[in-house]
């Protein structure tokens, strides 16, 4: 499975592609930061963004992606850019028919370290070690996006039997409902 991990931020936002097969054998294939300017217009910013997803999508062909939940911040300016560039990352893959799963930043954590309130080095490092890194990715939002693409890749199989038993539930309901429709 090929999984384009994403930690959207308006000045930073941290991309990063890794290949996972059975076990947790994962490979990274690639990562980056994209940089915006603050002098530059919400919308020059937001297409900078858009510009190079589409690029990585259109080079690395992931089957999913993998974005960071927005979660609430003190500073409103922040969380509102983070959810616009999230929200444009998810139209360039929707647009591609590349599903897209979101994950909080505690379940990225707890996935990659065991520790869902681990912090930025814990995470780092442990990034490092799990795909057999020479050196840590640096910035921050680089580590970010290898971690979402490993949460997403390791939590894949749970998250898909999960949809099939609420498939199968949904099935059964509408059967259930159908014989007591049926026996009034």
């Amino acid at each position: 499975m090929r999984v384009m991990g994403v930690d959207p931020g308006l000045t930073r936002c941290g991309l990063s592609v890794i290949d996972g097969s059975r076990g947790r054998q994962i490979v990274a294939l690639n990562v980056e930061v994209v940089r915006t300017a603050v002098d530059v217009p919400l919308p020059g910013r937001l297409l900078a963004i858009s510009d190079v997803v589409e690029q990585w999508l259109d080079t690395y062909r992931p089957d999913v992606m993998a974005i960071e939940r927005v979660f609430s911040q003190q500073n409103v300016s922040t969380v509102m850019g983070t959810a616009q560039v999230g929200g444009v990352v998810a139209l360039a893959a929707a647009k591609r028919g590349v599903a897209v799963h979101f994950h909080t930043p505690s379940e990225v954590k707890a996935a990659v370290t065991g520790n869902g309130g681990a912090g930025k080095a814990q995470v780092t490092a442990m990034v490092t070690r799990i795909l057999g890194l020479q050196a840590k990715p640096t910035p921050a939002d680089a580590a970010d996006a290898l971690a979402l693409a490993i949460c997403h890749c390791w939590r894949a199989p749970m998250i898909a039997r999960m949809a099939a038993a609420e498939a199968q539930a949904g099935g059964q309901r509408q059967r259930v409902g159908a014989k007591v429709k049926a026996a009034r």
